[in-house]
């Protein structure tokens, strides 16, 4: 392979990938939410570098009953070498930067994507024996029933919604495998063929901070998804109303009033973004705490709550004149 130096942005990168690798090891990698009626914010496993974290004695408890099998972090060799793996991977990233040459780059990027090939079938692997693998004499039996949490997304698994989904960790991992990317494909510079460098810089800067954001609405689903308080079909999308915690879970209501009764009734929930329909829209989410409101008068929303969201100051305006309804700000409705 022929020995070319790479540039001083590469450089920088790479020293960049060096402390994502190294700081993943403080944060952890991976989480399986568990979401149900009776745990309104949920269980939830956390999966670090070398052990397992969050909610895990609960989740055994639990585990019991179904005959699944306990999780204790000495069972599982992965986080005895699972530092040392990343922990070289990050001083491969800074032997890369030092020595500066794009060779060096391009073993550390097929390595890395190797590793996570790997990883990946380990993870699902170990899904699978912990959830086919059942205790028959167990207390709660489903015929045919097994518990195999999804690798990624969502997934039903009796009365509980699991999620399992990157954390911090896992998140600065697949920033570092960006960034190795990004710099082969400045140092092979396989941008040329389809663009400028300046745009190809901003294409994948645009694309990072796109895959990193994950702070946008659900959209509702009407007359399939359920209001998270009254139980009711969301079938009005010009009343509908959403929240999104801040362990990243979606709760929709089919009137706002229900949102707001839900976090009266659900004080523990720690909310990160509300939002509602635009009344002048169909099925439009817009940002709760942006919007203006009027309430009362002529407007019948789903469940009498009457209080109807816009966007613009003026839809407000021009709608609570048609329909006699008077002006009231989202401090007033959610206090």
């Amino acid at each position: 392979m022929k020995t070319v130096k790479i540039s001083l942005l590469s450089k920088v990168l790479l020293l960049i990938v060096t402390g994502l690798f190294l700081g993943s090891l403080y944060f952890p990698m991976w989480q399986i939410d568990l979401d149900a009626p009776q745990y309104p914010e949920g269980l939830n496993l956390k999966l670090y570098a070398n052990k397992i974290g969050g909610d895990v004695e609960i989740i055994n408890g639990l585990n019991h009953y179904i005959g699944m099998a306990t999780l204790h972090t000495e069972n599982f060799i992965e986080f005895k070498i699972l530092p040392y793996i990343i922990g070289f991977f990050g001083l491969f990233a800074l032997v890369s930067a030092l020595i500066a040459k794009r060779k060096f780059v391009t073993a550390l990027f097929i390595s890395f994507i190797l590793f996570t090939i790997l990883a990946g079938v380990d993870f699902y692997r170990w899904n699978y024996e912990y959830g086919h693998n059942l205790d028959p004499n167990a207390a709660i039996k489903v015929p045919g029933m097994s518990y195999q949490p999804p690798l990624i997304g969502y997934k039903q698994l009796l009365n509980f919604g699991a999620y399992s989904v990157p954390d911090i960790g896992g998140w600065m991992l697949i920033g570092s495998g960006l960034l190795i990317f990004i710099v082969l494909t400045l140092e092979y510079k396989w941008y040329k063929r389809f663009m400028k460098p300046k745009a190809a810089l901003l294409l994948m800067s645009i694309f990072i901070l796109t895959a990193c954001s994950g702070n946008e609405p659900k959209p509702i689903k009407l007359n399939v998804d359920a209001c998270e308080f009254c139980k009711m079909p969301v079938s009005d999308g010009k009343f509908g109303a959403e929240i999104q915690t801040q362990k990243g879970r979606h709760f929709m209501f089919d009137d706002i009033s229900c949102l707001v009764k839900y976090c009266e009734e659900n004080e523990a929930t720690k909310v990160k973004s509300y939002y509602v329909h635009d009344y002048t829209q169909n099925n439009q989410l817009i940002d709760a705490t942006k919007a203006f409101y009027i309430s009362g008068g002529d407007i019948n929303s789903p469940m009498h709550g009457n209080i109807a969201a816009f966007a613009t100051f003026s839809d407000a305006q021009n709608f609570g004149e048609k329909l006699k309804a008077k002006a009231i700000s989202w401090n007033e409705i959610i206090n």
